[in-house]
């Protein structure tokens, strides 16, 4: 398990920026309630989703991996060609403003639980 971090104030991030009003053609709610938010993520390939943000701590399985390009809000690369490999977990603190570009041959599928306490 690979633990990611980023160092901005989520407090800074406009609701607006949330997946699920950002980038709702890319993100599905599966649960939500006063504990946890389960996401579903799906990035067909050559596809790109709007810039968006992750407020709370979270847990990501990949259902299904390929390569991905991800950029900040300015859309600077931040990892370029990225494998994200089926059945991996990763931990992540909050994510600011991004975007992830689906640039493999394979559908992009994540899991993403995230913590809100």
């Amino acid at each position: 398990m690979r633990a990611i971090h980023y160092s901005r104030a989520v407090e800074d991030w406009p609701d607006e920026l949330d997946a699920l009003s950002a980038s709702a053609e890319h993100h599905r709610l599966l649960l939500e309630n006063d504990s946890v938010r389960v996401l579903e993520s799906f990035i067909p390939p050559g596809e790109t989703t709007a810039v968006h943000t992750h407020r709370w701590p979270n847990v990501q399985y990949i259902v299904r991996g390929t390569r991905i390009v991800r950029r900040n809000a300015d859309g600077a690369v931040t990892s370029d060609g990225e494998l994200l490999e089926e059945s991996a977990t990763h931990w992540s603190e909050p994510i600011p403003p991004h975007t992830v570009e689906n640039v493999g041959d394979e559908e992009l599928r994540v899991i993403v639980v995230e913590l809100k306490r």
